[in-house]
């Protein structure tokens, strides 16, 4: 398709699209609980990505745990990406990397599901997985992969305790699912000015309602998304990294880490210091605590940021 005509589709979805009538409500699912600490402490995964991802990504869980303490034969498993568009890493998921997560839990006797809802303008979100070649990938290990945004009738209304949401319209296939399993990329944001673990959640919001987000206190909306649900374990890819810029472009850094944590917050405080420790000085706060969506996410509890680093 000529990019001129995708950038226009996309912009009408942008400005167009409308969350369903009569949408079906339901209350937050149950908080998930963090399998993997020491001594009571939360832990963070910090691996050296020398070998081949797959190794990196086993020994990340492996540092943590095992990966049976939460995810058990039989469980439906829903893997969130980061297809905002299909830009290349670190804008978007490695499909290598994406594979090792998925081939893992697999494994584990899961039964897995990739589910994605893309940004405004680079929807239809199936267009996304084309370009990026996840249609192939899903094929190859017999996964299935689901397109938020394809059925009006698979969306709830959560009701959430939010000081900046009270409802968000997320989808029932995700809140239908045993687990969660998220896969970031670690990078600046020129709007949010982070995107990780808490960030990924936007992508489960109804197309129709993400605009309304960026018309004021958007890190402190993103943060409460999080409230509708958690991750069972979140693995992050930070071998390349955004320090400036993102989510789609910005200036390259190459920390050659992969991060694993059962800890929202705690994953995000470990990936902003990496950030830092890299060249993202300039746009992000030198304590992390005071980034708003890290404040506001460790005002609903939905994480710690007091943990133990194992690598």
């Amino acid at each position: 398709m000529n990019a001129f005509f995708e950038k226009t589709i996309g912009v009408g979805h942008f400005l167009f699209d409308r969350r369903p009538a009569n949408i079906p409500s339901a209350t937050p699912k149950s908080r998930a609980t963090n399998v993997w600490r020491r001594d009571g402490r939360v832990l963070v995964a910090r691996v050296r990505a020398e070998g081949g991802v797959k190794e990196g990504v086993g020994k990340a869980i492996s540092l943590l745990g095992s990966l049976p303490q939460a995810i058990r034969r039989g469980d439906r498993v829903m893997v969130k990406p980061n297809f905002n568009s299909a830009d290349p890493f670190p804008a978007s998921t490695d499909l290598d990397f994406l594979r090792a997560v998925i081939e893992m839990l697999l494994d584990a006797g899961a039964t897995v599901t990739v589910g994605e809802g893309a940004g405004g303008m680079w929807r239809p979100t199936d267009n996304v997985f084309r370009k990026v070649g996840l249609h192939e990938l899903a094929k190859q290990l017999g996964i299935t992969l689901t397109v938020f945004e394809d059925k009006a009738s698979d969306w709830l209304r959560i009701k959430i305790d939010g000081d900046y949401l009270k409802t968000v319209t997320m989808p029932r296939s995700a809140y239908e699912a045993d687990k969660l399993v998220y896969v970031p990329c670690m990078k600046t944001h020129f709007l949010a000015a982070y995107s990780g673990a808490l960030k990924l959640a936007f992508g489960f919001v109804h197309p129709g309602e993400r605009r309304s987000f960026h018309f004021g206190d958007l890190q402190h909306k993103l943060a409460e998304v999080n409230l509708c649900w958690q991750p069972q374990l979140t693995i992050m890819d930070a071998r390349k990294a955004f320090v400036s810029g993102g989510p789609d472009k910005g200036r390259l850094a190459y920390p050659g880490l992969i991060l694993a944590s059962g800890d929202l917050v705690a994953i995000d405080v470990e990936a902003i210091k990496v950030l830092i420790e890299h060249g993202a000085k300039a746009n992000l706060p030198a304590d992390p605590l005071k980034l708003p969506q890290i404040a506001t996410a460790r005002k609903h509890g939905l994480g710690v940021d007091a943990y133990t680093v194992v690598e």
